[in-house]
């Protein structure tokens, strides 16, 4: 069956018509008319991981349970596509700024069970009963990359063992990271437990929160999309948004005043921001690597 047939299947109506929209560097991205007059915003490429796009949904689904933030809903999904409800755009008025950074803070306060994903067994002993619910299992899937994301004890070991540190000599191999780069990053992690600040217990993370990954409805409010959710530490998103753009300071404000951050955490921002630094050495290359050595070194004697 083509993706239109399937889609029409799965969606209820049959597709009215598909226009190839811009949607990322991985996916291609379509603006989508059902007969039943529902639109959707369609992501699907030749390829995919089979459980790709339903650990999506099932990360929307995740985010979306606490009523904390914005999501959108999903239409329809299998392995070959990802339907989600159209957002009109627009941009975000000062309301919808304040709101977001206290919509953040109740989403990190609705919590995960652990750091990390659980496995799929306890994924699913999670999600049938309400409070502790889990984010999907399995490995995090950020473009071509994998990595183990397994429950850790502690944070700073699934963030510098599980997260990070993999990705030396990946992004080593690329060109992208020096040697003395490699050494930076490789001791940063060495000291994750006396960096990463007081003991928080795991947040519910959205995961991949560059300014990008948040989508300015026409009504002057955030919508949050393309999820890499997990149990983490809550500086972790913010810190993520300040990376690529930067919020208003107007997000930040109403977050802390929410939800007061740990004395440091502004001194935490570049360790926070080493992760997708490092995704970025390893998938594009081009200076990434430098600016991953450059935050390592900040907190490397």
């Amino acid at each position: 069956m083509s993706v239109d047939g399937e889609l029409g299947a799965a969606a209820g109506s049959p597709v009215a018509s598909r226009r190839r929209i811009a949607g990322g560097s991985i996916n291609e991205a379509y603006a989508v008319a059902f007969e039943d007059g529902r639109r959707a915003f369609v992501k699907t490429r030749a390829g995919a991981p089979a459980d790709e796009y339903p650990a999506e949904a099932a990360a929307l689904a995740w985010l979306a349970e606490p009523g904390a933030v914005r999501v959108p809903g999903v239409i329809a999904c299998s392995p070959r596509f990802l339907a989600l409800e159209w957002i009109e755009p627009g941009s975000l008025d000062a309301a919808g700024e304040e709101d977001l950074g206290r919509g953040l803070a109740g989403l990190h306060a609705a919590a995960a069970p652990a750091f990390g994903r659980p496995a799929g067994e306890a994924a699913s002993a999670a999600r049938a009963g309400a409070a502790g619910s889990a984010p999907p299992s399995g490995a995090l899937r950020i473009g071509p990359l994998t990595l183990d994301a397994s429950p850790a004890p502690a944070w700073p070991e699934l963030y510098a063992e599980r997260l990070v540190r993999p990705l030396i000599a990946a992004a080593y191999d690329r060109g992208s990271l020096t040697a003395r780069g490699a050494e930076a990053v490789g001791a940063a992690c060495d000291r994750m437990a006396v960096l990463a600040g007081p003991d928080e217990p795991p947040a519910r993370l959205h995961g991949d929160l560059w300014s990008g990954n948040v989508h300015a409805g026409a009504d002057g409010r955030a919508w949050l999309v393309d999820p890499v959710a997990y149990g983490g530490h809550r500086e972790v998103d913010l810190a993520m948004l300040r990376l690529f753009g930067g919020p208003s300071r107007r997000v930040l404000d109403a977050y802390d005043e929410a939800a007061p951050l740990a004395d440091g955490h502004e001194e935490r921002v570049a360790l926070w921001q080493l992760f997708p630094l490092m995704v970025h050495a390893v998938l594009f290359g081009g200076g990434y690597g430098g600016s991953a050595e450059a935050a390592a070194r900040r907190y490397v004697r």
